[in-house]
């Protein structure tokens, strides 16, 4: 059974750039807090920890106390306020975030009405709402279209989650197109992710079995792994060796295996060995 690797799989260089920064910071300061976890991943989560990370739910008085902002980024209002309480900022933001938040802030000091493609709920997306000053309308399927809101928009500009579905958004943007007399896209949609799902467009045809790995809370993992179910029935989203069953590799030429960008080289090494095993 031969197994391919995707080039791509694993750690973007946002998510890299974003443990190597934390990591750094929590070897030389004390008192380190975040608000959640630095990627969607619980074996990144849990070392982080480990190493003297503080979780947090809510901000306190942040006197000689450092704050560690996620790779996906935070609010504005969020930000003031932990200055405010006298928190020391680490920002470890991915700086393709960071482009997309001056985006957004951009066109809607030019005056047009912020569309955000994207997962309402994510903490990306939260981000990106986060920085403007007036609300932002977030869409996140072509199903999710109010249209009541839309016909009333003049001019608006879309951004992008940067780990969303091209091919989805595309089909949201030809919605909106022949509603909003002024409309101004911004693919931003980060290369990595370009990259990972381009791979994962062609080896779901290319194997017999595809496996894709990562944190059942990663959004780029969950769409890598829609994308190859509905190329390959045989498509299996996995953590960990142990979520591996030998039935799926029954009579199987070929494995294909992508991994979500928060996952860990170690996991996505441990399931390769792991499958060897099967082979």
């Amino acid at each position: 059974m031969k197994i391919n690797l995707a080039k791509s799989a694993g750690f973007c260089f946002g998510v890299k750039r974003a443990i190597d920064i934390s990591f750094q910071t929590i070897g030389s300061r004390k008192n380190v807090y975040m608000l959640g976890d630095i990627v969607h991943n619980e074996e990144v989560a849990r070392q982080m920890q480990e190493s003297g990370l503080k979780k947090i739910k809510r901000l306190t008085r942040g006197e000689n106390k450092t704050l560690l902002i996620r790779a996906h980024g935070v609010s504005l209002g969020l930000l003031n306020k932990a200055r405010t309480l006298g928190y020391r900022i680490v920002d470890t933001t991915c700086p393709m975030v960071k482009e997309i938040h001056k985006t957004a802030s951009d066109m809607q000091n030019s005056g047009y009405k912020i569309i955000v493609i994207g997962d309402k709920k994510h903490d990306e997306v939260r981000g990106i709402v986060g920085q403007l000053k007036k609300k932002a309308i977030v869409i996140d399927s072509p199903r999710g279209l109010l249209l009541e809101k839309i016909k009333k928009i003049k001019k608006a500009a879309i951004v992008v989650q940067s780990t969303q579905n091209i091919e989805k958004v595309m089909k949201i943007v030809a919605l909106l197109k022949p509603r909003i007399r002024e409309l101004k896209f911004f693919n931003t949609i980060c290369k990595p992710t370009s990259i990972k799902q381009q791979e994962i467009k062609n080896m779901p045809r290319e194997n017999d079995v595809m496996v894709i790995i990562g944190s059942k809370t990663s959004a780029n993992t969950k769409r890598l792994f829609e994308i190859s179910k509905t190329l390959n029935k045989r498509s299996f989203w996995v953590q960990k060796s142990k979520d591996l069953r030998p039935d799926w590799f029954k009579s199987a030429q070929s494995v294909g295996i992508s991994a979500g960008a928060s996952t860990p080289d170690r996991a996505i090494r441990e399931i390769v060995e792991c499958i060897k095993g099967l082979a």
